[in-house]
């Protein structure tokens, strides 16, 4: 292409869009289902029961210490399927483009899409581009929709969790949120924060191999652990208690935190999750969490109760308790 920016004649559906689908998107994602170029993707799915999810991606900057908006976007439905027990297996990506975007930050993007669909193995195999004129977007954003199967005898809700049941929590939190705001601000620190953005799909994977009962999961992304923690405890009609001091949070992102007035538990996460899972099954569920990179600190953080129903506790780590609200406006913006 002869154009360095993208054009709105890039979105006409003429020959300029097809030469940008065809000598940057296609061969970046190529694969049988995708080359046929179709209006849709026909494939063939296990037999078992059809997960599906979608979700679009904003996030400013679009580059950020640890990933993009590129591998965010798919990390990001990859991580929405395996929270319902699924095994991703296809996902569409739809581009929103801004007239004046540079090609050669579309190229990275792409490319960071390739490596991250190829290491989560998933196939993209359908997708859409559109161009809107200068100012009527930021940049680039993206959709991303997948399709995965879940197991017959796999069975997860967020309105699963039992009185009694172990939170598990797969590593330290926040980091995400605290590095996209880090960048967009331009802050400079001694420590860089980098994202934690990651496919959970092995992990939950291996959690599932155990053969132990597992009645939730959740990665929490926006909201924080403790958004998250409400909803599972306003679905269920449970309390929860978390302790403080069992929850991980790395000391340069305590530190922006404190600096900042951010409290970790409201900041995004994106290559984190927790789990609820009986007590009997706990031991199994965590050994096997911590065999994978992605769990080796995982960590019991509390458990579900019969008082405060709806409501989170949290009990400190000087000896007090007080309840973790749900996340009230936002805290940081364009995060994910």
């Amino acid at each position: 292409m002869k154009k360095e920016i993208i054009l709105l004649d890039h979105g006409s559906g003429g020959k300029m869009s097809h030469r940008l689908i065809s000598e940057m998107l296609v061969p970046r994602f190529d694969n049988p289902i995708l080359s046929r170029m179709d209006d849709g993707a026909v494939f063939h799915v296990p037999a078992g029961r059809l997960a599906f999810s979608t979700d679009s991606y904003t996030v400013d900057p679009i580059f950020f210490p640890g990933g993009s908006i590129g591998d965010l976007a798919i990390n990001g439905t990859v991580n929405d399927l395996a929270m319902c027990g699924a095994k991703p297996l296809y996902l569409s990506v739809g581009l929103i483009i801004e007239e004046g975007f540079p090609l050669s930050d579309l190229s990275t993007i792409c490319k960071q899409m390739q490596e991250a669909s190829c290491h989560a193995q998933v196939l993209i195999v359908t997708g859409d581009t559109k161009v809107v004129p200068k100012g009527s977007a930021d940049k680039i954003f993206i959709n991303t929709s997948g399709v995965g199967v879940v197991p017959e005898d796999v069975h997860v809700s967020g309105q699963n969790a039992k009185i009694g049941d172990r939170i598990l929590l797969s590593g330290s939190i926040a980091e995400h949120g605290v590095a996209v705001f880090a960048q967009r601000e331009g802050m400079t620190f001694e420590s860089t924060v980098v994202s934690d953005t990651a496919p959970l799909n092995y992990l939950v994977a291996r959690m599932f191999e155990t053969k132990q009962e597992i009645h939730a999961l959740r990665d929490p992304t926006r909201g924080g652990v403790g958004s998250t923690l409400n909803e599972i405890a306003l679905a269920s009609k449970v309390g929860i208690v978390i302790h403080e001091d069992h929850i991980s949070v790395k000391p340069e992102v305590r530190g922006i935190c404190s600096l900042l007035g951010f409290d970790p538990l409201y900041v995004a996460n994106e290559g984190k999750l927790i789990a609820f899972v009986p007590e009997s099954a706990c031991d199994a569920v965590l050994t096997a969490m911590r065999q994978d990179p992605l769990g080796k600190d995982a960590c019991i953080i509390g458990e579900v109760t019969e008082a405060h129903s709806g409501k989170v506790v949290l009990k400190t780590s000087i000896g007090g308790s007080r309840f973790v609200d749900m996340l009230t406006g936002e805290q940081l913006p364009r995060i994910c």
